[in-house]
């Protein structure tokens, strides 16, 4: 990750993005961070103002209680929002003892061949702690409403789009088939942030 806008410019990023969230809860009762990871700016985040912020605005909104993360990795790309592998672990390390200990069920939405043979191979050695043991993959958003309560979580349009495009190109799932046209359209920030839907609620 590099930096190149100001400490204070990258707080405000980070907020206006809305990349991490408490929001909503599992069917067991526990909270929820939400992490969208298609909205991470990679290139323009340092890991230090990362952590700072995780550690002043999430983590103490946590609490004391058992919780779940949802990451949602639907349209990451390696080139614009994935920090690495090493800011990755530095992030991971940086995780109070108590709040990892909370750390229950990480819901891995979309996660897509690569990712699932990386975390196979690597997961073990990079993430101590028993996180690995902790991932649960969603390949589908219907999955994952038999562990969130949909009501209570709100989803970027662009997921349900790719969920769609896996019904009908389902090769995708396993690295067969690009969903090249629709990742590199480029959407800019502002309505990549506006663009959500509550077709959650049914």
């Amino acid at each position: 990750m590099s930096t190149q806008i100001s400490e204070i410019e990258q707080e405000q990023l980070i907020e206006k993005l809305e990349i991490f969230k408490i929001h909503g809860r599992d069917k067991r009762g526990r909270k929820i961070l939400r992490i969208i990871g298609k909205f991470f700016p990679a290139r323009f985040l340092s890991l230090d103002v990362l952590k700072k912020y995780l550690e002043e605005k999430i983590f103490p909104r946590l609490g004391r209680k058992p919780f779940a993360v949802l990451y949602v990795h639907t349209g990451v790309q390696r080139s614009e929002n994935f920090p690495g592998i090493s800011a990755l672990r530095a992030i991971y390390d940086a995780i109070p003892v108590n709040v990892r200990d909370n750390l229950q069920e990480v819901y891995f939405l979309h996660p897509g061949l690569q990712s699932r043979l990386f975390l196979a191979t690597c997961g073990r050695f990079l993430f101590s702690g028993g996180l690995y043991g902790k991932l649960r993959y969603i390949s589908r958003v219907d999955y994952l409403w038999e562990h969130v309560r949909r009501n209570e979580i709100e989803m970027p349009e662009f997921v349900y789009d790719h969920d769609d495009d896996l019904e009908y190109r389902p090769m995708m799932d396993y690295g067969q088939e690009s969903d090249h046209a629709r990742v590199f359209a480029g959407a800019a920030v502002d309505s990549s942030v506006s663009s959500f839907s509550m077709r959650c609620i049914s």
